[in-house]
Formats: structure tokens, C-alpha cells, sequence
């Protein structure tokens, strides 16, 4: 009998010993590294559809997958000893939220995938070699759509019938700042609009170009975009308003800070469907075969509360196209 209970403790003693060196062992959790120009309160909501994506596949963070986040908190300069430290870190994918970004993480690695959250013209600003196939170790979504400034252009002139000079506010040194200009400048001289732009490279320059726009007659302002005015956009909107000049702008965050009407690409949708792009580079998937998504989601909201402040009435026809009315 005394042996039998030997043999049988000797067992469960080994079997014990089993499942501790098993649970011991490490386990190989993806980790994605994230690194934004932008203050974390600028992108939560962006931060949060890329984490949706994520959960809708299955994954479960901290458990299945971890996510390292880093911020420039607004200062671009601080960018590469970001993506420097998330490189150190050995991540098996970057994220990236936009031209800025990517362009710091294409100069950080080679090797490591980057997808792109969204671009503005993947292809011109040399991240990949086309949109079908990206040929590197970038691929992701664009957020060009080639006819998007005209629309934006047209409906505020469908506002403001009388609209005949615009200031264009933008940040020269931001990717895809040049061809968004051209493409604000066709539409201008299809509509009659004569465009003053106006160049923001930092935050002492928003209340300046509103003085300029001031100036130069202008009857409404056109918004490209930026992270400089993104950043500060709750200042920019209140200098609208303050001005008294109707707005158009990029990105729907513009409007929830106060602004008047954005007509732009869905980029929540974007970041959610960024999601799809790390679990198939996961699973064994190469950027370089990966083709480049283009936007299919658009959304026109307008923000009555801004209209009121400034005096104008949006037309009925115009605001029942609208996805979005805030009130």
C-alpha cells in the first residue's frame, strides 16, 4: 500500500512540477507599436475605432495582443526618437495616423510592417511604389479621394451662394499639403472662388492668418489638413466664430469642437478597418502584397449651434443631405 501511495505522490508531484514549467513558459503576444504627432486626447476616438477593429477579430489586449502607444504630444520635431524607442521595443507592426508619422517610421525601419491608418497620397509622398502594390514594407489605407475639395468647395458655396473669395488655411510642411491645395485651387476656378492660403506652421500663426483672412476680404475659410490646426482646433473654431466666418473643414473632430460643417472621409471607419491589416500581416501576409484601400466612407456634418453663432441660416436643401445635424 505504501508504495502504491509513493508512486501515486511522486506523480502528482511531477504533474504539478509539468504544469508549472508550462505556465512558466513566455508566450509570443503580438505587440503593435503606435506613435502619434498629436496629443492622446486629440486621437482617443480614432485610437478607440483602431482598438474596435482589433476586438471585432477576436483580439483581446493584454491578452492576445499588446498595443504600445507613444505621442509627440504636438511637437512633430520629437517624432523619430519616438519611433526610434518603438523600434527598440521589437513590435511586430507599426500603426500610423497619418503622413507625418509614417514618413518618421519609413526613416526608423525597412523591415518592420507599417500600416497606414490613412494617408492623404500614399503613392506621391514615395510610401508606396502603387496602390495595388505597395512593393515595401508599408501598405494600409489612403484617405485620398481625388474629387473630395471640389464637393467641399460646393457645398459651401451652396451655403453662401455669394461666397467669391475663400482663405485656405493649411501647414506647407505637411504631406499631401501640396496636392490637397491643387486640387482646392481646380474646383476654385470651376466655382469662381478666388483663393488667399494661408501658411500654418505653428500655433502663434492660426490667430495671425484669421488677421490676413481678415484683410483679404475673405467671405468664408477652407480648411486642409493639418496636425498643427487639429491640434488646436478648439482655438480655431472659436476664431471662426469670433470672426464671424463660415468654415469648412477636414475631419469631423473640427465639428464636435465647435465648427461649422465638415464634408470629408469617415476616418474612424479608416482606423477600425486598419485593424484588418495587422491581423492579416499577423497571420502570415507581406505589406508589399497588400493593396492600398482607398476611402468608401464619407460623412457631411453640420453643427446648427456654430451656424447660429454666426448669424447663418443653412438652406433646406443642404441640410437634409446632411449624415449628421448637431443641434
Amino acid at each position: 500500500m505504501s508504495k502504491k501511495i509513493f508512486v501515486f505522490a511522486l506523480s502528482a508531484i511531477l504533474l504539478t512540477l509539468s504544469f508549472a514549467a508550462e505556465a512558466q513558459q513566455p508566450t509570443n503576444i503580438p505587440r503593435i507599436g503606435i506613435v502619434t504627432a498629436q496629443p492622446l486626447s486629440a486621437v482617443s476616438a480614432r485610437h478607440e475605432a483602431f482598438r474596435q477593429g482589433l476586438r471585432e477579430l477576436g483580439y483581446i489586449e493584454g491578452k492576445t495582443i499588446v498595443i504600445e502607444h507613444r505621442s509627440a504630444e504636438g511637437k512633430s520635431d520629437g517624432l523619430p526618437a519616438l519611433m526610434a524607442e518603438i523600434v527598440r521595443l521589437n513590435v511586430d507592426i507599426i500603426v500610423s495616423y497619418g503622413s507625418t508619422t509614417t514618413r518618421a517610421a519609413k526613416q526608423a525601419t525597412s523591415t518592420i510592417p507599417i500600416v497606414m491608418a490613412q494617408d492623404t497620397d500614399p503613392i506621391g509622398n514615395g510610401f508606396v511604389a502603387s496602390l495595388a502594390r505597395p512593393g515595401g514594407n508599408i501598405t494600409g489605407l489612403s484617405s485620398l479621394a481625388a474629387d473630395l475639395s471640389g464637393k467641399r468647395l460646393e457645398l459651401l458655396k451652396e451655403i453662401l451662394p455669394k461666397l467669391s473669395r475663400a482663405a485656405v488655411f493649411g501647414t506647407s510642411t505637411n504631406p499631401g499639403n501640396t496636392q490637397s491645395l491643387k486640387e482646392t485651387e481646380l474646383a476654385a476656378g470651376a466655382l469662381g472662388v478666388k483663393l488667399q492660403y494661408l501658411d500654418i506652421l505653428g500655433p502663434k500663426d492660426i490667430e495671425t492668418a484669421f488677421q490676413a483672412a481678415g484683410n483679404g476680404r475673405a467671405d468664408a475659410v477652407f480648411v486642409l489638413r493639418s496636425p498643427v490646426l487639429n491640434s488646436h482646433r478648439t482655438q480655431f473654431t472659436q476664431l471662426a466664430v469670433k470672426s464671424r466666418l463660415p468654415a469648412t473643414y477636414p475631419t469631423s473632430e473640427f465639428v464636435e469642437a465647435g465648427g461649422l460643417m465638415v464634408y470629408g472621409v469617415n476616418n474612424t471607419d479608416l482606423d477600425r478597418r486598419a485593424a484588418t491589416y495587422v491581423d492579416k500581416i499577423l497571420k502570415g501576409r507581406t505589406p508589399a502584397d497588400l493593396p492600398v484601400e482607398q476611402p468608401i466612407k464619407f460623412e457631411f456634418i453640420i453643427n446648427l449651434k456654430a451656424a447660429k453663432q454666426i448669424g447663418l441660416t443653412i438652406p433646406p436643401n443642404v441640410l437634409v443631405r446632411a449624415d449628421r445635424v448637431i443641434r
